[in-house]
Parts: structure tokens; C-alpha cells; sequence
């Protein structure tokens, strides 16, 4: 369903899901890079572990949340990707430890 537009002067990065190297592109947040996947889902919620996946794509509605470079609740559409980044899907509430 999404796809990044092509800009023939940008290299790839590679930055890894769950353990996955997955490619994108510089100044690409991470938000957009889940979507793309097969499964954009991002978080399960605290309670019922309902799926959620990025929503609004600009910081308001907190469905985005995932561990990105072992911080967790990290909200995806703010962050830019960087080169190795290591994001993880959120399952449940947070840990505090």
C-alpha cells in the first residue's frame, strides 16, 4: 500500500525490525518505514493487546509507539531513521526496570 518516492540521489540505510534489516531512506521516519512493512503494526495495547499501528504521522496520537534503540514508547513518526537502528515492536504496557 505505501511506498517510499523514488530519489535516485539518496543511498539507503538499513535499519532493523525485530531483528530484520529492513532499507530506507535518509530524513524517512521511522513511522513510515513500519508501514511499509507487512505487518505495520507497531504496539499491542496494554490491556487487551488490540494492534495498533502509526495513525495521525505527526506526534498527536500516540499509536506509533514502539522501542527504537532500546527506549521504549518512543514515538516512530518523530523519529528520523538512522543508519542501524534497532526498532522493536512494543507489546503490552511499558517496563519500568
Amino acid at each position: 500500500m505505501f511506498r517510499p518516492l523514488h530519489d535516485p540521489g539518496a543511498q539507503a540505510l538499513t535499519i532493523y525490525i525485530d531483528g530484520q534489516a529492513v532499507k530506507a531512506q535518509p530524513e524517512e521516519t521511522v513511522a513510515a518505514v513500519m508501514l511499509r512493512q507487512a505487518s505495520p503494526v507497531t504496539r499491542t495495547t496494554p490491556v487487551h493487546g488490540a494492534p495498533r499501528a502509526p495513525y495521525c504521522m505527526m506526534g498527536v496520537c500516540f499509536e506509533c509507539l514502539a522501542i527504537v534503540d532500546g527506549v521504549a514508547s518512543t514515538q516512530t513518526c518523530m523519529q528520523q531513521v538512522r543508519e542501524g537502528m534497532k526498532v522493536e515492536r512494543q507489546h503490552g504496557k511499558r517496563s519500568v526496570a
